[in-house]
């Protein structure tokens, strides 16, 4: 009876046609994968590829936790992390640098910007600033300026009181030939208050005292050297004067004060002297 039912159960059993070169359960993985093809179709289909990305992300340990950023001094982190936009729901491997690198880069502040993805779960931000190099006025406008001119800032806090000041529409592009003729002059770069360009072409140097000193559009810088060896010897600058013009090549015109003008009316009209221009 036992010999029967085994004789049976060989009758009834299917040949084995699998070839000998695929894997046991094949078919059953090849069903599964084609089903989670299909499954992953449908969800980029639909647009939730990356909602579904996130969520798998995030569950894997592959969440942004943890944002450095470095090389910062003006830029607040803030700033930074608001350009950065990290959703709340958020995943390393969909997080899109590109858009963040031009999202950060529009901060005025920004020279550089390099953001990395340190995985599992870190974001590194690391920055490089402008140099604030001068103050910028035009009209009621005050701004912060770099070496090429580029507006910063046009908030002035007190640690850029020392920069140099220069007025007028056109004078941030000259910023840097500026203080270079100022540098040239040590003794009187203290002394000058602000640069002011005269209709984009030459500059006016008002003194700490008022004086107004007009440079000619081209030999500004021989004409600077001629008034500090002036001054040096006579103490020019330090007089009741207004203004000292540069701009004519055979003499140096002196406009006095009010005071000292009415002062010198009085000497010459009590001297009998013969007054010339009046300067």
């Amino acid at each position: 009876m036992i010999r029967d039912r085994a004789r049976k159960t060989r009758r009834t059993a299917r040949p084995d046609i699998r070839p000998a070169w695929l894997p046991a359960r094949a078919g059953t993985f090849a069903a599964l994968a084609f089903l989670a093809g299909w499954g992953w179709y449908g969800i980029v289909l639909g647009g939730h590829a990356a909602e579904v990305t996130d969520a798998v992300s995030e569950t894997a340990g592959f969440s942004i936790k943890e944002v450095r950023i470095s090389g910062q001094k003006e830029i607040e982190e803030r700033q930074i992390l608001s350009a950065l936009a990290i959703p709340e729901k958020n995943s390393l491997f969909t997080y899109d640098i590109a858009s963040a690198y031009s999202r950060v880069s529009d901060i005025p502040w920004v020279e550089q910007i390099s953001i990395r993805k340190l995985y599992p779960a870190t974001l590194q931000v690391t920055v490089k600033e402008r140099e604030p190099f001068a103050l910028w006025q035009r009209g009621q406008v005050l701004s912060v300026i770099d070496r090429d001119g580029r507006v910063i800032a046009d908030t002035i806090r007190p640690r850029y009181a020392g920069l140099p000041m220069i007025v007028g529409h056109g004078g941030q592009k000259r910023a840097a030939d500026y203080v270079e003729l100022l540098n040239r002059f040590p003794t009187l770069k203290p002394r000058v208050n602000a640069g002011v360009l005269v209709a984009e072409r030459r500059w006016n140097l008002v003194l700490d005292n008022g004086i107004e000193i007009r440079l000619p559009e081209k030999g500004a810088n021989a004409a600077l050297k001629e008034l500090v060896a002036l001054d040096n010897e006579h103490g020019l600058l330090s007089r009741d004067i207004t203004a000292v013009d540069l701009r004519l090549d055979d003499r140096i015109v002196v406009r006095l004060s009010e005071g000292a003008a009415e002062a010198r009316r009085e000497f010459i009209k009590k001297s009998g002297l013969t007054a010339g221009a009046e300067t």
